[in-house]
């Protein structure tokens, strides 16, 4: 049963031990001439070692064997569908896209977690370490004797079909969905699943989410640094002939093996650190006036950029809530904008798009290509009675926002066969309704 933690402050130093071995961690020092119990010392940094105080993050990770020791990696071709580089194997395409709910691997057909990522989009350069990229997962099967870490970038990970039971370095995590999870650059982890299971992933290149500034929101509001969890130290000392170490590095996969379980961490301490966060414990902030507020209301964590105030990628959140604005059109307005905008649907309906747009399916309007609301949602919005109103309930939809103009692949474009090509036909209806 996966145990954690509350960061107490988002970013703060935190420190874990297996129950079974107390005073696993050293007091006073990091890495001791002798660590207890036999154990050896090994620092996991995710940031460089200069950084400023603010940005540094590192972990010291107390464990039975070095990770350092398993065979030469070699490459590892078990997802096909998996990019992170290649993003000129289709001409661009600044259409509005739709896709249906993504294809779960079907009856007789094993696939576990690295297995079933398939690319969506995305855009920049792992080498360069800049962009970013949007899979979808699609298993149905555990991952065994297997643990996966990503040498590009960090893994926000999105559940909408199916709980992941996850089990890191650091302990296990166990998402459900609307609930999501990071996992940053570097930490090993393991996915089981309870069977068909389908959601989304945001990798950032460039480096690590955080939560948004609140500006004139003040102290509090959106997410609450309180409610983000990282698991407690957990540890198995298993001997396996062949447990497999699977990297992704550079956009592709690398397999090596080694005679143990990874998972043999018996303490550690610092800020760097896998985490969950419950969506339904969000904050909304909404105008109790008149307009409908811009997006960024809803963001929960960001990947900023070097230039302020625009983010390689924003994780945007449109819960359930109240409408109560007076004389005004509610639901969003229509759009042009300079940013990519990914959109999926864990549960629910989308107020905006309850047609069409399904959990397990996607959009995604590219830069300063025009969206909005369809004319059944323009037409009922424009009519109605305005009063007090609880809208999305039982509805969690999702954005993930770029300032980056994101490529469409092959397979999301293509052998996918889920794009919707007459998603354009919801907006022709729109009337003239001009008159002098």
């Amino acid at each position: 049963m996966a145990e954690y933690q509350y960061l107490s402050g988002f970013g703060s130093h935190f420190s874990s031990e297996d129950a079974r071995c107390p005073g696993a961690l050293p007091e006073g020092q990091n890495s001791p001439q002798k660590c207890a119990y036999g154990l050896y010392a090994e620092q996991l940094s995710g940031s460089a070692f200069t950084a400023p105080r603010t940005e540094n993050v590192r972990s010291w990770l107390y464990r039975i064997r070095p990770s350092v020791v398993h065979e030469p990696f070699k490459s590892y071709q078990v997802a096909p569908f998996l990019r992170g580089n290649k993003w000129d194997e289709q001409p661009p395409n600044p259409n509005q896209m739709r896709w249906s709910p993504f294809d779960l691997p079907e009856t007789g057909e094993e696939r576990d977690f690295v297995a079933g990522l398939h690319t969506v989009c995305g855009a920049g350069d792992v080498r360069s370490r800049h962009g970013l990229a949007v899979h979808v997962y699609l298993c149905n099967k555990s991952m065994e004797n297997t643990a996966f870490y990503n040498s590009d970038g960090d893994f926000l990970i999105v559940p909408q079909q199916g709980p992941l039971d996850i089990t890191t370095e650091f302990g296990r995590l166990y998402v459900k969905p609307n609930e999501i999870c990071v996992i940053p650059q570097g930490i090993r982890f393991s996915v089981a699943v309870e069977g068909p299971t389908r959601g989304y992933i945001l990798e950032v290149y460039d480096g690590h989410f955080k939560l948004p500034d609140l500006g004139p929101i003040g102290a509090n509001g959106l997410a609450n640094p309180r409610d983000f969890l990282t698991p407690t130290a957990w540890f198995e000392d298993r001997t396996v002939e062949g447990f497999k170490i699977v990297s992704k590095y550079q956009g592709a996969l690398f397999v090596a093996t080694q005679n143990h379980s990874p998972f043999d961490v018996v303490g550690w301490h610092g800020n760097y650190a896998p985490f969950k966060y419950d969506l339904a414990k969000f904050m909304v902030i909404n105008s109790v006036s008149y307009d409908h507020c811009d997006p960024s209301i809803f963001t929960v964590l960001t990947c900023p950029s070097n230039k302020y105030g625009t983010a390689i990628a924003d994780f945007v959140i449109f819960p359930p809530r109240w409408s109560v604005q007076e004389n005004t059109f509610r639901p969003p307005y229509y759009h042009r904008n300079c940013m990519s905008e990914f959109m999926g649907l864990i549960l629910g309906r989308y107020e905006a798009k309850e047609g069409g747009f399904l959990p397990g399916g996607a959009s995604l309007h590219s830069i300063m290509t025009p969206h909005g609301p369809d004319r059944k949602c323009f037409e009922g919005a424009s009519n109605a009675t305005l009063k007090p109103e609880r809208i999305a309930e039982g509805t969690q939809a999702f954005m993930f926002e770029s300032s980056l103009s994101m490529a469409v692949t092959r397979w999301g474009e293509e052998t996918c066969q889920k794009l919707d090509a007459r998603y354009y036909e919801c907006w022709q209806t729109l009337e003239k309704k001009f008159k002098i």
